[in-house]
């Protein structure tokens, strides 16, 4: 299978040159030529193995020029001990055909560890498929769960270095906390001031610089991404959708061939409900992908409207992995639902960095009103979901699967569809501690964030994860924050060049 670039469907490329290379020369984002599919036949095999056996069959559609046994290899390094339990991604049901997708089990509690804890064993081989001998500089622009997945994925792995930018203002206490005392000798973080489509447009700027990827050059060096930009980052996203299908066939959930579910993703840069959108139409019965925004609406706008509009209020919420107004992987859907149109797309993303703003075409308005559905919340209606739901089901959900948990019943109320409906569960309510105890116990809320972790454990009766718990006395590393225009000094200073 090859792949080409939004962009410039011209452009060919194996899935190891897609993977190491991050991003498309021309800015665009890496794209499969074709959609592999994927029968019920299939999902009877796979609904008998575990999550790993799960992930090499649907890597292997995809990532053709890997082995099946470079894809074993690559699948057990990243899923073998790394993930709390014998169930690297369990679905909980919580009632009323309401089943939570739990992807946070992983070192980092959040579910970028589902692609990011595999992301660089597949970067390691594909680099030395098609540029064997370069260091590899690894870029990331985060909201808050990427960048640590991203620096523990990739902490001294041979032949790799990895930067992180975050907001300074617009991550969590213990989303900071994890990455400014991350461990390793190639790893660098560095906080900017501005928002995470601040930090997101300054790392694509130096993705594309052609005097900074020469200056790499002449040092044996060249960059990639770890964000959802790179394909090997999505791939891996697909599989955890058609593992919860089936793990709803062996609960006795799907009792028919074909029979349909929902899919409630909680989303800022789109790349986990693309996710869903590819495991549909690989022929996945999913029913209706539901996308659920925080007060930063602009994806549900554009799904109600067909109208992207990054020109509004950027709002820092309780949810900041969700604080973006740039959605990167919007690009890859319309695209594909409009018929593979590289001009038209390569026109609306230079609207978009123009106006902060494009329309597309009917058909793609329509394409998309037919496949999602959108809804927001603000974070007085994310609270009162949290405290609900730990009230009346018993579960304690962090602050992105409650605005998923909203939307869903603003779905429900409005639709009347009640097929079994799969959320996405995309962090541990301890990573968010201050806002899910306010919800739950606010006279137990303080300064301290390790007091209010052992206080949220008290009230819920829910272990603390370890990975978490051990973050109390880490030594900061990294302090450095700069202004968005200083990001390329930022970067060429950790690397010495």
């Amino acid at each position: 299978m090859n792949y080409t670039s939004t962009r410039d469907n011209s452009v060919k490329v194996t899935s190891a040159q897609a993977i190491a290379a991050g991003i498309s020369p021309d800015g665009g984002l890496y794209v499969p030529e074709t959609i592999p599919s994927f029968s019920h036949e299939e999902l009877l095999a796979i609904a008998g193995v575990d999550y790993r056996e799960r992930a090499v069959k649907v890597l292997g559609k995809y990532l053709t020029d890997f082995t099946a046994e470079e894809l074993r290899e690559c699948v057990d390094g990243a899923y073998t001990d790394t993930f709390g339990g014998t169930d690297v991604a369990p679905v909980v049901d919580i009632a009323d055909h309401r089943f939570v997708l739990e992807l946070w089990h992983g070192p980092t509690c959040a579910f970028k560890d589902m692609a990011l804890q595999l992301l660089p064993h597949l970067l390691t081989r594909s680099v030395k498929k098609t540029c064997d001998g370069k260091e590899i500089v690894i870029l990331v622009a985060t909201s808050g769960d990427t960048g640590k997945a991203a620096l523990e994925g990739f902490r001294d792995v041979p032949g790799t270095r990895i930067m992180v930018f975050y907001p300074v203002e617009g991550v969590s206490a213990i989303q900071k906390k994890q990455m400014v005392t991350q461990e390793g000798g190639n790893v660098g973080v560095c906080a900017i001031k501005g928002n995470f489509d601040d930090a997101q447009t300054g790392v694509k700027r130096i993705f594309t610089s052609p005097d900074i990827a020469a200056e790499l050059a002449a040092h044996n060096m060249a960059f990639s991404s770890a964000n959802s930009i790179n394909w090997g980052r999505l791939a891996p996203q697909i599989v955890y959708y058609i593992s919860a299908y089936a793990d709803l066939m062996n609960k006795g959930v799907i009792k028919q061939k074909g029979d349909p579910i929902n899919v409630v993703v909680p989303t800022g840069n789109f790349g986990n409900i693309l996710a869903a959108y590819y495991a549909r139409k690989m022929g996945l019965p999913i029913h209706r992908l539901i996308c659920a925004s925080n007060a930063n609406n602009v994806l549900t706008d554009f799904i109600r409207s067909g109208v992207y509009d990054r020109n509004r209020p950027f709002h820092t919420t309780i949810s900041p992995s969700m604080d973006i107004l740039i959605s990167s992987n919007l690009e890859r859907l319309i695209y594909d639902l409009s018929g593979c149109d590289s001009v038209r797309v390569k026109g609306w993303m230079e609207r978009l960095a123009a106006e902060g703003r494009y329309e597309v075409d009917d058909d793609v308005k329509d394409a998309v009103k037919s496949l999602f559905w959108a809804g927001c919340c603000d974070d007085n209606a994310t609270q009162n979901t949290i405290r609900e739901v730990f009230t009346e089901r018993h579960y304690l959900a962090d602050t992105h699967t409650a605005v998923a948990l909203n939307v869903y019943d603003q779905y429900v109320r409005e639709t009347g569809d009640t097929l079994p409906t799969v959320i996405a569960s995309t962090a541990s309510p301890y990573k968010f501690a201050p806002a899910v105890l306010g919800a739950i116990a606010p006279d137990k809320t303080g300064e301290d964030e390790f007091a209010m972790l052992e206080a949220l454990r008290e009230v819920s009766g829910a272990a603390i994860p370890a990975p978490l718990a051990g973050l109390k006395g880490k030594a900061v590393r990294f302090d450095r924050v700069c202004e968005g225009a200083a990001m390329r000094e930022a970067v060429l200073d950790m690397l010495s060049v």
